[in-house]
């Protein structure tokens, strides 16, 4: 049995954009090198207005966002975490990568991280907390060898 389960939902909305099997890999890495138990979690794919609509229902924003994260943090019968869900639009990450300038690839191992470390409980409203997330997050795309996403003054 994999130590860390990881399903995928609706990866045909990635189609011609980047492989959404990608992110089980970085998910696997990362939770590894955050000591995480063995856990079950999902990454669900949308469209730009399911995305809106999830962020104003549950975080009462009424706009696009690119990732959302819904933690979990409870046991199935044979006692694996359920971590939670990670929620990524598409769509929304690849019109921020064209506009920032930004290799798409890179930008989406940026998201499922920072999907990740939410599910972990991490977060980025309080200053303190949002440069620690920060730290985390270039540590663990530097262990899959890819760059700063802050630029290396964040650090």
């Amino acid at each position: 049995m994999d130590k860390y389960l990881i399903e995928m939902q609706q990866e045909a909305l990635c189609r011609g954009l980047f492989d959404p099997e990608t992110a089980r890999d970085w998910f696997q890495s990362s939770l590894a090198r955050l000591n995480q138990p063995a856990c079950e979690c999902c990454i669900r794919f949308v469209e730009k207005d399911e995305m809106k609509a999830l962020n104003f229902r549950f975080r009462q924003q009424d706009k696009l966002t690119n990732v959302l994260a819904f933690p979990e943090d409870s046991a199935d019968e044979t006692g694996r975490i359920l971590l939670g869900d990670v929620v990524i639009c598409p769509a929304v990450l690849a019109d921020e990568a064209k506009i920032q300038e930004k290799d798409l690839l890179q930008h989406y191992a940026h998201l499922v991280i920072h999907g990740i470390l939410h599910l972990k409980g991490f977060d980025h409203i309080v200053e303190d907390e949002a440069k620690e997330m920060e730290l985390l997050e270039v540590m663990l795309l530097g262990a899959l060898g890819i760059k700063n996403p802050y630029g290396e003054e964040s650090l």
